[in-house]
C-alpha cells in the first residue's frame, strides 16, 4: 500500500542552463539534422541525384511494414512517439553516418597499410562494419536506456528501441545500395529482372529487410533483461547489454561473411541461421507479451478491490481482444474521443500494472506513491466513457457458461433451490449486463472510505 502523500513536494532547485529541457532538446535536434544533412550529401554523391531518388523510392517500401511490425508487438504497454522518432532518427542520420565515416577510413586504411585493397575489402565487412555499425546503433538504445528509463522497463522496449533503430539504419544503408545499384545499371545498360537493382531489391527489401533488426534486437534484449535486474545486481546490468552487443556483433559478421562460403553460402546461411533466429526471437518476443498480459491480469485485482477498477476490467485489460473491441465498441458509441479515451484508460492501466509488478520486485523507485496516485487519477476522470466498453468486451469475449450436470448438486446447491437440480443449468456469468452510453446511470460519488489505493469521494480532490 502507498504510505506517501498523493501528489509530490515541489522542491525549487537552481539548474545550470545545459541542464535544461529544452537547451537538451535542442542539442539533440540540431545533431540530428546535421547528421542528417551531411548523410544526405555523402550519399547523393556516391550514387548520383537520380540514383538517389530511385534508392529513396525503393528503400522506404518496406519502412512502414517493420515500423507497424514492431509497434504491435508493443502494443500492450506503447511507448511514446517521441523515443521512436529519436531512434528512428538516429539510426537513418547519426549512426549511418558513423558507419559510412568509419568503415571508409579504416577499410582505406588497411588497404594501404597491407597493399591488399581486395582483403582489405572483405577485412573491412567481415570485422570493422559489424563492430562499427552496431555500436552506433546501439548508442541509441543505450540512451532511452538511461534518460528514459521511466519507458524502458523490459524486454519488449528493449526490441521495440532496437528494431525502429535499426530500421532507420537499414533505410539509409538501402538508399546507398540500391542508388549504387541503379547507377551500375545506367553504365552497363542493364534494365528489368536481369539488373542489378533489381538483384539488390531482391536480396536487401524482399528477403532480407528484417537483417539489421534482428542484428541490432539482440542488442536490445541485453538492455532489457538489465531493466529487469534489480539494483543489487549491478554486474548483470552492466555485462549483459555487453554480452547482447557482442553477439549482434556476431551474427552480423556471419551474414556479411557469407559470400566468403562459396556460390552458395548466402543462401545457406539465410536458411540455416537467419529465418531460424528470425523465427526464435519471433516466438520470443510473442511470448513476452503474453507474459505482459499476464502481468495485467495478475496486478489489477488489487485495484479492484480498492475500488477503482470493476471486477470485468482486469480481464478486459488482459486480453489484446477484449482490448480492441473496447476501443471498437467505444468508437460506435462516443465517437473518436471516446475510442481515444479507452485507448488511454487501457494505456494508464497497464502502466499500473507493470508499476504495481516492479514495486513488489524493488524496482518501483522512491515516487512510486506519487506515480501511482497520478495513474489511478488518470483512470478516474476516463472511468465514464470506458468502462461501459470495457464491460461490453469483458462479456463479448469471456468464456461461454459451462453447463452444470443435475447430479452435481442433488440438493439444490449453488445454483437453485431444492428442486433447481432437475433440469439443465449454467453457472451465471461473472460479468453483469451494462447499459449502453446513453443509457447510463449517473455515476454515484459516493465512494469507499479514503485511504491510499480509494478512489477520490466527494470531499477529495
Amino acid at each position: 500500500m502507498a504510505t506517501c502523500p498523493p501528489y509530490p513536494t515541489h522542491v525549487h532547485r537552481h539548474t545550470h542552463w545545459w541542464q535544461r529541457t529544452w537547451v537538451r532538446y535542442g542539442a539533440l535536434t540540431a545533431l540530428l539534422a546535421l547528421s542528417g544533412l551531411v548523410i544526405l550529401a555523402l550519399v547523393r554523391e556516391q550514387t548520383g541525384t537520380q540514383g538517389f531518388l530511385v534508392g529513396l523510392g525503393l528503400a522506404v517500401l518496406p519502412v512502414p511494414l517493420l515500423i507497424a511490425a514492431f509497434r504491435w508487438v508493443d502494443r500492450v504497454d506503447p511507448g511514446p512517439w517521441r523515443n521512436l522518432l529519436f531512434c528512428f532518427a538516429w539510426g537513418a542520420c547519426a549512426a549511418a553516418l558513423i558507419a559510412i565515416v568509419a568503415n571508409s577510413f579504416a577499410t582505406r586504411w588497411i588497404a594501404t597499410a597491407t597493399a591488399d585493397p581486395a582483403g582489405a575489402d572483405t577485412l573491412g565487412a567481415t570485422v570493422i562494419a559489424p563492430v562499427v555499425e552496431e555500436s552506433a546503433k546501439a548508442a541509441a538504445v543505450l540512451l532511452v536506456f538511461l534518460f528514459r528509463r521511466r519507458d524502458f522497463t523490459g524486454i519488449v522496449d528493449g526490441v521495440v528501441v532496437a528494431g525502429v533503430t535499426a530500421t532507420g539504419f537499414a533505410f539509409t544503408e538501402n538508399i546507398l545500395y540500391l542508388g549504387t545499384a541503379f547507377g551500375t545499371d545506367q553504365l552497363t545498360g542493364d534494365s528489368g529482372i536481369a539488373s542489378v537493382t533489381a538483384a539488390t531489391f531482391f536480396v536487401r527489401v524482399v528477403m532480407s529487410p528484417f537483417a539489421h533488426p534482428l542484428f541490432t534486437v539482440l542488442t536490445g534484449i541485453g538492455f532489457g533483461i538489465a531493466a529487469l535486474s534489480t539494483g543489487r545486481h549491478r554486474l548483470r546490468r552492466a555485462l549483459l547489454p555487453l554480452a547482447g552487443l557482442l553477439l549482434a556483433m556476431g551474427v552480423h559478421a556471419l551474414w556479411n561473411g557469407s559470400a566468403a562460403f562459396g556460390e552458395y553460402g548466402f543462401f545457406a546461411v539465410y536458411a540455416a541461421f537467419m529465418l531460424p533466429s528470425f523465427g526464435l526471437l519471433t516466438w520470443l518476443v510473442i511470448w513476452t507479451r503474453q507474459r505482459e498480459l499476464g502481468t495485467v491480469r495478475a496486478e489489477l485485482p488489487a485495484y479492484v478491490m480498492a475500488g477503482w477498477l470493476t471486477p470485468a476490467e482486469p480481464y478486459a485489460l488482459g486480453s489484446m481482444r477484449a482490448r480492441r473491441i473496447a476501443r471498437q465498441y467505444a468508437r460506435r458509441h462516443a465517437g473518436k474521443e471516446g475510442a481515444r479515451a479507452v485507448a488511454r484508460y487501457e494505456a494508464c492501466a497497464t502502466s499500473v500494472a507493470f508499476l504495481r509488478q516492479r514495486r513488489r520486485r524493488g524496482r518501483a523507485g522512491a515516487d512510486f506513491a506519487v506515480r501511482e496516485r497520478a495513474l489511478l487519477d488518470a483512470l478516474w476522470h476516463l472511468r465514464d466513457l470506458a468502462r461501459p466498453a470495457l464491460d461490453h468486451a469483458a462479456r463479448a469475449t469471456a468464456p461461454p457458461p459451462v453447463p452444470v450436470p443435475p447430479w452435481a448438486y442433488p440438493y439444490g446447491g449453488t445454483y437453485g433451490g431444492a428442486h433447481a437440480a432437475y433440469g439443465p443449468r449454467t453457472a451465471p456469468s461473472p460479468y453483469a449486463p451494462q447499459a449502453p452510453y446513453a443509457a447510463q446511470a449517473p455515476h454515484n460519488p459516493y465512494t469507499p472510505p479514503y485511504h491510499p489505493y480509494a478512489p477520490p469521494g466527494p470531499h477529495r480532490p
